[in-house]
This record gives structure tokens, sequence and C-alpha cells, in this order.
């Protein structure tokens, strides 16, 4: 059994409702979609394609998710199972109200770069375990994580470069990667 394998086997008994489910067969992300594409003035276009999702127990996934590599997804999946701990511990009615409203649903949204960045930090630590730990001080790894809270993907949820680039610091450091 891969890493990978091993750990959707760990969610299941952790979180006896985990389930993957894929997400283009989805009215709701089909519809969440479309109110993406309309909030974003079009900028956010990839949802259904490009961002695995998690509500609740269910993590929604890309179409394209079992061809994914498994280091790949053991990685996306460890971003993921912060999602599920956070969703254990504010339920899904807190989730949807923070995660989407406080303190506003673009710009400054407080709360879901919190939620982002815990789970984001699970990403910098996994990718440092399976690719090594020069891997996320690349610039490109860097500027990806960086470029999901200042760009449309998640409505400019936090447009503070100078920040995040601290934060981005301080779990390298954190992690022993520096």
């Amino acid at each position: 059994m891969d890493r990978y394998e091993a750990l959707v086997e760990a969610l299941r008994i952790e979180f006896p409702r985990f389930r993957i489910v894929r997400k283009d067969q989805s009215a709701f992300h089909k519809a969440i979609d479309i109110g993406l594409r309309v909030v974003t003035l079009g900028r956010m276009r990839t949802y259904l394609d490009s961002f695995q999702t998690t509500i609740g127990s269910t993590i929604y996934v890309t179409a394209n998710w079992d061809s994914i590599d498994p280091d790949q997804r053991y990685v996306t999946l460890r971003h993921e199972a912060v999602h599920l701990r956070q969703f254990r511990t504010f339920t899904l009615p807190g989730m949807a109200v923070l995660y989407v409203l406080v303190p506003l649903p673009m710009g400054l949204a407080w709360c879901r770069a919190y939620f982002e960045k815990e789970a984001y930090a699970e990403s910098i630590r996994a990718a440092a375990e399976v690719w090594g730990p020069d891997y996320p001080r690349r610039a490109a790894f860097r500027e990806r994580v960086i470029g999901q809270f200042v760009g449309p993907s998640y409505g400019w949820m936090w447009p503070f470069r100078g920040h995040l680039q601290r934060w981005y610091d301080k779990v390298l450091t954190t992690a022993g990667f520096y």
C-alpha cells in the first residue's frame, strides 16, 4: 500500500462518513462553479477541474483525480484532511458562515485565509516529505501557494503579500526546512 492509500484508509477510520466524490458529477458544485465565475467577474474559471474541495466529511475531487500521480494526491489529501478536521471542529453551518462570509466574502476574508493557511501549511510539510525539503523552498511552489491567497481562486481572500511571505517563511522555519 502506498502512502496515498494508507492515508485514505486512516481518514476512513478517523472520519467514518468520509467519502471521495467526483466534483463534476455534482449539480451543487456545478452551481458553485457558476457562482464563482460571476462573483470573480470571470477570473475563477477552474473550480471544477483544478481544485479539490472539502465540505463536511466529503472531499470533492476533479474528474482526473484517479490519474493524478499518487504522491501528488497524497500531498493534496493531507491539505484536505486539515479541512475535514476543521469541519469536525466548527460544524458544517459554522464553516459555511466563517469560510464564506467572515468578515467579508472577498478581499478581506480573514477566516477563509486562516483556514487555508492551516491547510497550506500542511501542504508545504507534505511536499517536503514527498519531494524533499528543498521542494517547498522553490520559488514556483512558494508563488503557487501565496498566489492562492492573493488571486481570484479564493476570491482574493487575503491581499497582503508581505504578511503571506512572512507566514510562508515561518512555516518553513517551524517545519525545520531553514
